[in-house]
C-alpha cells in the first residue's frame, strides 16, 4: 500500500514540474492517464490533489495563453515556429503545431485523471462520507473543465478516454452537455454529503470553496450551451462574498508569471486587444491587468509573482452571466443594465481588486445594445482567463478569414498525433 501511494505522489509531482513541456505518448494521446490503477485510499487522495495541481499549472498555461493569442488578447513575439504559427492563425496554423497539441493533450490528461478517480473511488471501502463525496465532486469538476475547454477550442471532441486511444467524437454541444451533467452530479453529491475537513485539508486546501466553484462553472457552461435560465440560476447560487484561488510554490509556480516573466513568448495587445469602440478610456482594469515595460505592454494582474494566487473564477463573471442570460432569454432589460452597472461602476470592494471605475451605462436600453455592453465588460473584466475566443463566437463578432482583428481562427485543427493514432478523428475546420 505504501509503495502505491508513493508512486502516485511521485507521478503528480512529475506532472507539474514543467509548465512548458509538450512531451507525451504518441500516438494514443487520449488514453487514460497513467498505467497504475489507484487501489488505496491514499492513492485516490493523491490523484485528487494531483487534478488540482495539474490543471492549475499545465492546464492553465495551455487553456489561457494559446486561445488568448487566437482571440487577439496577446501577441506572440517569440521566434519559435509554434508561436509564429499561432500568431498568424488562419490556414497558416498547421496540424503539426506544438501549442495546439499541448492544449489538446493536457485536457486529455486531465480527463483521464478525473476518470481514474471516478472509476475507482467508490470501490475503496475506507473512503467514505464527506471525503468520498468531496473526492468524487472534485473529479467531476475537473472532468467538466477538461470537457468545457475542449468544447471551446475544437468543433468536436471525445467525452471519455479509451485504452486504445481510438475514441469517438461528439459535437461541441454534446461535449458541453456532458460537462454540465458532471457538474450537476457533483453538486448533488456535495449537497447530500458536505465535504469533510479531511478532504479540504488534503485535496483542495482552504483557498477553494468547492461548492461555489461547481456552481460557477455550471453557470459558465450552461451559458455557453444556451441554457439561459439554468445559467442564471446557477450564477445566483454562487456566494460572491467568498473567493476561490489556486495557490503556488517555488516548485509548482504560477503559470501566468512563468509565461510572462520567464518565457516571455507573448505581450499584451493595446487596450486589452479590443478594437476602437469596445474599450472605454479610463477603464481602470487596463492598469490592473497590464504594465508598460520599455515599449511593450506586459501582463500584470495575477501574473506578478512566482507564487501569486490565480482566481478559479472571478465573482463579477457571475453578474455578467446573469445579465447575458436575461437578455438572451428576453428578460428584464433594466435588471440586465443594473447588473452591468454593478461591474462598470465598481471602484472598490472587488475580492480581487478588479475594479472598472467607469460611469454608469448611458446607452440605449435595447437587447442588442446591452448585449454589446455585456461583451465589452466580459472582455475587460475576464481578460486572460481563457474565455474570449468562445465569447467572440457567441457574440458573433468579426470573424476570419474576412476580418482577423478579434480572432484569427474560429476553431483549432486536430493535432497530427491524434489523427495518426485515431481513425475516428474528424475533418479539420476550414479556419
Amino acid at each position: 500500500m505504501k509503495k502505491i501511494f508513493n508512486y502516485n505522489l511521485f507521478l503528480f509531482t512529475a506532472l507539474t514540474m514543467s509548465l512548458t513541456s509538450c512531451k507525451m505518448d504518441v500516438p494514443n494521446i487520449n488514453q487514460p492517464s497513467g498505467n497504475a490503477v489507484p487501489t488505496t485510499r491514499e492513492g485516490i487522495i493523491a490523484i485528487s490533489a494531483g487534478l488540482q495541481m495539474y490543471y492549475s499549472t499545465n492546464g492553465i498555461a495551455a487553456a489561457y495563453f494559446y486561445p488568448a493569442v487566437t482571440a487577439r488578447e496577446l501577441k506572440g513575439v517569440a521566434t519559435f515556429t509554434n508561436t509564429l504559427e499561432l500568431e498568424a492563425g488562419g490556414t497558416e496554423l498547421p496540424t503539426a503545431n506544438g501549442n495546439i497539441l499541448t492544449l489538446w493533450s493536457s485536457m486529455q490528461k486531465l480527463l483521464g485523471m478525473s476518470e481514474s478517480v471516478l472509476n475507482n473511488a467508490t470501490s475503496i471501502s475506507t473512503l467514505t462520507g464527506g471525503t468520498l463525496s468531496g473526492t468524487l465532486a472534485n473529479a467531476h469538476l475537473y472532468r467538466a473543465i477538461a470537457l468545457g475547454t475542449l468544447a471551446t477550442s475544437f468543433e468536436k471532441a471525445n467525452t471519455q478516454t479509451q485504452k486504445d486511444g481510438k475514441v469517438t467524437f461528439a459535437d461541441r454541444q454534446a461535449v458541453l452537455a456532458e460537462a454540465i451533467k458532471s457538474l450537476n452530479t457533483a453538486i448533488a453529491l456535495v449537497q447530500q454529503t458536505p465535504v469533510s475537513t479531511e478532504f479540504t485539508s488534503t485535496v483542495t486546501g482552504s483557498t477553494i470553496n468547492l461548492l461555489n466553484c461547481l456552481h460557477a462553472f455550471n453557470a459558465r457552461f450552461n451559458l455557453m450551451a444556451g441554457n439561459y435560465q439554468q445559467a442564471y440560476s446557477e450564477a445566483n447560487l454562487v456566494d460572491l462574498t467568498k473567493k476561490s484561488t489556486f495557490t503556488y510554490t517555488a516548485i509548482n509556480v504560477n503559470p501566468l508569471w512563468n509565461q510572462t516573466s520567464i518565457l516571455k513568448y507573448y505581450i499584451v495587445r493595446e487596450n486589452l486587444g479590443l478594437p476602437t469602440g469596445l474599450f472605454d478610456t479610463g477603464d481602470k482594469r487596463l492598469n490592473f491587468y497590464t504594465t508598460v515595460s520599455g515599449t511593450t505592454l506586459q501582463l500584470k494582474g495575477f501574473a506578478q509573482t512566482q507564487n501569486g494566487e490565480v482566481p478559479v473564477y472571478l465573482p463579477d463573471e457571475m453578474k455578467l452571466i446573469k445579465a447575458e442570460a436575461l437578455l438572451r432569454n428576453n428578460g428584464s432589460l433594466t435588471e440586465a443594465r443594473d447588473l452591468i452597472n454593478e461591474v462598470r461602476t465598481q471602484t472598490a470592494g472587488d475580492l480581487f481588486n478588479v475594479n472598472a471605475g467607469l460611469p454608469a451605462y448611458a446607452g440605449a436600453l435595447t437587447k442588442n445594445d446591452l448585449l454589446l455592453e455585456v461583451y465589452k465588460q466580459r472582455c475587460a473584466e475576464l481578460f486572460m482567463s481563457g474565455l474570449r475566443l468562445e465569447d467572440s463566437r457567441r457574440f458573433d463578432r468579426a470573424a476570419p478569414p474576412q476580418n482577423t482583428t478579434e480572432r484569427n481562427r474560429n476553431f483549432y485543427p486536430y493535432p497530427d498525433q491524434e489523427r495518426i493514432g485515431n481513425p475516428n478523428t474528424p475533418a479539420d475546420p476550414a479556419i
